[in-house]
């Protein structure tokens, strides 16, 4: 697939990339053999093949959902190093 010097500039725009023309050209060619090498894949036979999201099988990690009671404030600004009238003292951040 046949790349332009104007879309690679396009897309370096878009993702505010500063390039000159040596480098655009140089893009252009690496994205074209790329985009070359994809084009083989239509090559494949994929009937019967199933559709897939991901390359291997993947099942949910994280633990089952459940409620349980919040520490309340005190237990929560025990380990505080420093709070004052129930809240957390932190360094500013703006100035």
């Amino acid at each position: 697939m046949k790349i332009t010097a104007n879309e690679i500039a396009h897309v370096a725009t878009l993702a505010r990339l500063d390039m000159d023309g040596t480098v655009i050209a140089k893009f252009q060619h690496q994205v074209g053999q790329i985009l070359d090498y994809v084009k083989t894949l239509d090559e494949l036979d994929t009937e019967g093949v199933s559709l897939t999201s991901h390359a291997t099988s993947s099942t949910n990690a994280f633990r089952e959902d459940r409620v349980i009671p919040s520490p309340g404030m005190e237990q929560t600004l025990l380990n505080a190093p420093l709070k004052e009238d129930g809240y957390f003292i932190v360094p500013k951040v703006v100035g």
